[in-house]
């Protein structure tokens, strides 16, 4: 409209200085404007993309993402005792996919996995609606290749950034690769629970058999874990996985893939799941894994150890060991245990290395080095045997000091005139220590390194009196030459290690160690330690059939021993603290001696009654270089 202005009282009309709008030129100029934001939001998604995207690591190539190799170790007989690492199954190709086991995935997964880009946003604003009402996070709305995308290569940190590079390369995997595809590198990578990677591993895990196979019921359990691997994996929580499975069935139903009829029929038959591994023998663990690295080396190839180990002495070792520091331990002042069992040729049975695992990962069987007290005797009166002492010679306890050192004997009091087999089985000190004397030091410590013993020995009088610190394996292992007749027992854990595809990697060979010790000495050591039991020192450790063992004391009570055997099974028993702490009046007679029965008599169980071996049989000189210890060479 013209403005009008006043001159000389004469209003005049100003003229138009722009054209009246039109509806076109409107338009127009909204569609400049639009344009330009257009422009600047495509500059704008640019910016943030090279912002977010410059550190995007390299999709360009799909590798699987790096893992600790698993390792499975099995009994003699198969039977599965413990997994390590992670385990992948085979690639597996999307034809090779039951159909049911895709439906599954994509139900409950992404429904629109086959006609989205990558990003759904229909499913991001369903998620959005349903949290909202619910007051919290239910639901997400990332798609499959989403998922992909994020396991592949970005970490699992909730930032904005991490989402907003999840989505570039979902969209890059989306434009390199075809649906199929993505679907089988998705169910080839995904985390299932239990150390399990891919739809192949978890299949075998869970079912025995291939993910080619799966029921419709078993497919549900599998797509159920995607939502929670380790919450709802079958072997953690069974039932949970089960009623997991079921909501899978509904979504399929849902989805249009199942009937109600179908969905209800395959409710009603849940799947059979393998048998849920017991606890871990993880002492037992450590020290075969340990040992296979050494044979194998290292590598990224997933190993199956075939062991010695039999799973019913192992856990009646546990038991027991839980059983007795519960029962004596708080009024003897003893916080730990440990136990070792052997084949009579040195094959590991059971080894429990303390009280709990979980609290302590110090195998006290096979890492702990701690003085034997008169455990030790066995190489003494050994060497006084093979000096030409015999177990009916007579000799008199008394007082004696050796070097400015005396012994003394546990109760203080001396006998006279005594037999060196009595002398042994009532743990005389005094008489241990005239028998080292004549036979010469030496020749008890060359007694011992024979027999296995490794660990370093101080040529000392007290030496007769085990004040030199061994480990239990060791010792029990040294005591197993008696029931091997006369040869040298090794321990070893391993049978056999091959890989994956079933290509033996290492056999264990070969005898083991040679004889250590004549028939004749055999036979006499064997009679005088079954004395120790019959009535001797280790009479708690009766078990009602033939059996020979030591009782072995430290000074103070610090540790208590017992070592005993049968034709069948040589065990030893430790009991102490770690900080190395006095007992209250524990021996080796006591609460070992009670654990080393109650054990054996598990052990044995069923096992008919056998002799100890005696002299007759042909063996080769005591001192001879035999055999290799686990394929390698002799203990040093």
């Amino acid at each position: 409209m013209a403005k009008e202005t006043s001159k000389g009282g004469k209003k005049e009309k100003r003229p138009k200085t722009s054209p009246p709008r039109t509806g076109w030129q409107f338009a127009g100029r909204t569609a400049k404007y639009a344009l330009i934001a257009a422009v600047w939001l495509a500059l704008g998604l640019v910016g943030v993309a090279a912002w977010y995207g410059w550190d995007l690591p390299d999709i360009s190539r799909l590798e699987t993402p790096g893992r600790r190799p698993s390792v499975t170790l099995v009994a003699e007989n198969g039977a599965v005792l413990a997994r390590y690492g992670q385990s992948h199954g085979g690639p597996i190709a999307f034809d090779d996919l039951p159909p049911h086991l895709i439906q599954a995935v994509v139900a409950t997964e992404d429904r629109r996995f086959f006609d989205h880009a990558g990003f759904d946003p229909w499913a991001v604003a369903r998620a959005m609606i349903a949290n909202l009402r619910s007051g919290s996070v239910r639901q997400g709305g990332s798609t499959l290749t989403q998922q992909l995308a994020k396991n592949l290569f970005l970490s699992p940190e909730r930032t904005i950034r991490r989402k907003v590079q999840e989505l570039l390369a979902a969209f890059w995997l989306e434009a390199r690769f075809s649906k199929q595809q993505i679907f089988a590198i998705y169910a080839n990578r995904v985390y299932l629970g239990s150390a399990t990677y891919g739809m192949e591993a978890a299949a075998r895990r869970y079912f025995g058999k291939s993910v080619r196979d799966v029921t419709l019921a078993e497919a549900a359990v599998l797509a159920g874990l995607l939502k929670a691997p380790s919450r709802y994996s079958p072997l953690n929580n069974p039932k949970a996985a089960t009623a997991r499975a079921k909501i899978v069935l509904g979504a399929m139903e849902g989805a249009g893939f199942l009937t109600a009829r179908e969905a209800k029929r395959a409710a009603r038959r849940p799947p059979r799941y393998r048998h849920r591994l017991g606890p871990a023998p993880r002492y037992f663990a450590d020290w075969v894994l340990d040992r296979a690295r050494g044979f194998v080396g290292g590598g990224g190839r997933d190993l199956i150890v075939v062991t010695t180990m039999e799973p019913r002495l192992q856990k009646a070792a546990k038991r027991r060991l839980a059983e007795a520091v519960k029962r004596e331990g708080k009024r003897g002042r003893a916080s730990q245990a440990a136990l070792v069992a052997l084949a009579p040729d040195g094959a590991v049975r059971a080894l429990v290395g303390g009280i709990d695992y979980g609290t302590s990962q110090f195998n006290r069987a096979t890492q702990a080095r701690r003085q034997p007290g008169s455990a030790f005797k066995l190489f003494v009166y050994l060497a006084g045997l093979e000096a030409g002492i015999g177990p009916n010679e007579r000799i008199i306890d008394e007082p004696i000091t050796v070097d400015g050192w005396w012994p003394r004997n546990y109760d203080g009091k001396f006998r006279g005139k005594i037999t060196v087999k009595r002398a042994l089985a009532k743990s005389l000190n005094t008489v241990a220590v005239k028998i080292s004397e004549r036979a010469g030091r030496a020749n008890v410590i060359a007694a011992a390194r024979r027999l296995g013993i490794t660990s370093p020995l101080k040529s000392h009088p007290s030496l007769a009196l085990g004040a030199s610190e061994v480990s239990l394996l060791e010792l029990t292992a040294a005591y197993g030459a008696l029931t091997n007749r006369g040869r040298a027992v090794w321990p070893y854990g391993i049978l056999e290690i091959r890989d994956s595809a079933g290509d033996v990697l290492y056999r264990r060979e070969g005898s083991g160690g040679g004889a250590v010790i004549a028939p004749r000495h055999v036979t006499a050591l064997n009679d005088m330690l079954r004395g120790v039991i019959a009535s001797g020192t280790g009479r708690n450790a009766r078990i009602g059939r033939p059996a020979a063992g030591k009782t072995g004391t430290s000074q103070d009570s610090r540790d208590a021993w017992f070592i005993g055997y049968t034709a069948d099974l040589v065990a030893g028993v430790w009991v102490g603290n770690d900080d190395d702490r006095p007992m209250r009046r524990v021996t080796g007679g006591g609460m070992p001696a009670r654990l080393w029965r109650s054990f054996m008599r598990d052990a044995l169980k069923g096992r008919p009654a056998r002799r100890l071996p005696v002299a007759g049989q042909r063996l080769r000189e005591p001192g001879r270089e035999a055999g290799h210890e686990e394929g390698g060479s002799l203990p040093r």
